[in-house]
């Protein structure tokens, strides 16, 4: 794995015509799945419109890899989707992808956002993980006595890593929202 070659979450926003939405639905449900079964995919997520007069949907792509991402972005099958799509959309919309931390301060919204400063990352991350290490120092580590070192280290990064990323960072990015995004609110 290159070291660049880091998992990647990938943020379509596309503004449908009006009145092609089922027909945009049926396309989108094609490709939602035949990316599934592209090597490296790890699910999508659709934001539907909340009302008929923004018909914006936002749809998340993640894959493991960035290169599996772009074997996928390359594919035959999702150009003919894409050509498809193209025909029901006001515009080319907006693609940005994501690798590395800035995925843990992305909300779900139905805008496409760019990500905080780094600054801001850097200290929210920086400040979440002391708190994690203390915690799972007094309540994690001292049950992994019987463990050996290297085995016991591997365990609870693992644990730091799936709680930042999937219980943690989502719930610290809405506290912080005011002062990760400013001009949003």
């Amino acid at each position: 794995m290159e070291p660049d070659d880091t998992p990647v979450t990938v943020d379509v926003a596309l503004n449908v015509k009006p009145s092609y939405e089922p027909e945009f639905e049926t396309i989108l449900t094609e490709m939602i799945a035949a990316a599934g079964m592209f090597e490296g995919h790890l699910g999508v997520n659709v934001f539907r419109p909340s009302d008929t007069s923004n018909l914006q949907y936002r749809i998340v792509f993640k894959f493991d890899r960035l290169s599996n991402f772009r074997r996928w972005e390359n594919s035959e099958i999702r150009q003919s989707y894409l050509a498809r799509i193209n025909r029901l959309t006001v515009d080319e919309g907006k693609l940005q992808v994501l690798t590395g931390l800035e995925t843990w301060f992305t909300l779900s919204t139905n805008k496409a956002m760019l990500p905080p400063p780094r600054y801001k990352m850097f200290l929210l991350t920086w400040g979440t993980i002391f708190i994690l290490i203390n915690f799972t120092n007094r309540a994690v580590v001292p049950h992994l006595f019987f463990l050996p070192a290297p085995l016991a280290t591997f365990l609870v990064s693992g644990l730091m890593v799936f709680a930042m990323t999937y219980v943690i960072m989502p719930r610290i990015t809405r506290l912080f929202f005011k002062w990760l995004y400013p001009k949003s609110s």
